[in-house]
Order: C-alpha cells, then sequence, then structure tokens
C-alpha cells in the first residue's frame, strides 16, 4: 500500500516475514524515528543501521529527508528490512525518478521467504520422526 499526501510528503508499507513498517518520509534534516526512538537507539548493531540507511544512501537523500517509522512483527532483522523496503516504497512514491535506481539496487522486491508451516506428523515444516531399528 503505498500513498502519497499533500505538502511534499509521502507514505508507504514495507513488509518482511512477518514484520511490518509503515514508513512516512518528510523533507528535513535527516532524522530517522523508529517506534518513537532514534535509529541508533531502536537497531543497535551497525549493520541494521546500515540496511536501514541504505535506500536513502544510493540516492544521496540521508541528510535531506526526514523518516518516521511504526514497525511491528517479526524479530530486529526481520523489522529492518521491512523499513528498508518501506523507505524505498516511499522514496518511489515521493520521487517517480528514482525508481531505476533503487530498482536496481533491489530494494523495490519485497522478499516472499518466510517459515513453512509445519505439517502433520512430522516434528517441524519437513523434519520427520528419527528412524530406530530396534
Amino acid at each position: 500500500m503505498v500513498q502519497k499526501s499533500d505538502d511534499n510528503k509521502a507514505r508507504a508499507v514495507g513488509r518482511r516475514k512477518t514484520a511490518a513498517a509503515r514508513v512516512r518520509i518528510t523533507p528535513g534534516k535527516g532524522e530517522i524515528v523508529i517506534n518513537g526512538k532514534e535509529l541508533k537507539a531502536y537497531f543497535t548493531t551497525k549493520l541494521l543501521q546500515e540496511r536501514v540507511l541504505s535506500p536513502l544512501v544510493i540516492v544521496g537523500k540521508e541528510k535531506t529527508i526526514d523518516v518516521s517509522v511504526k514497525v511491528a512483527g517479526g524479530g530486529v532483522r526481520g523489522q529492518s528490512d521491512a523499513v528498508c523496503h518501506g523507505i524505498a516504497r516511499a522514496l518511489v512514491e515521493w520521487n517517480a525518478e528514482l525508481r531505476p535506481v533503487l530498482k536496481a539496487g533491489r530494494f523495490m522486491t519485497r522478499d516472499p521467504r518466510a517459515k513453512e508451516r509445519k505439517k502433520p506428523g512430522l516434528h517441524k515444516a519437513r523434519r520427520a520422526h528419527q528412524w530406530r531399528k530396534r
């Protein structure tokens, strides 16, 4: 779901596994707020912070756009990927000329991989009972 509003703002939803991130971007000083916390307070590892910032860095807007995010579900890695996806979709909604750059960087594709459901008669999705001779 992508929605454009007036006043040069853009909103979009990014998803990964069971995590969903509602992203709103506005022109500003480059501040990123996730669930009411700063980026470095919410995603404590450098890898996750870089993942969230990567769509902004690739288009060169990390210092000129403020990002506000509400993210729920999943774990920290899934949430960081959902935020990344949502930022990329919001950037395209904000400026359609950025789409080829973001698509080439593989930010526009929603990763469809998710946990496979458990099947009856098995321990896990594919793990069967261990065979025993006696």
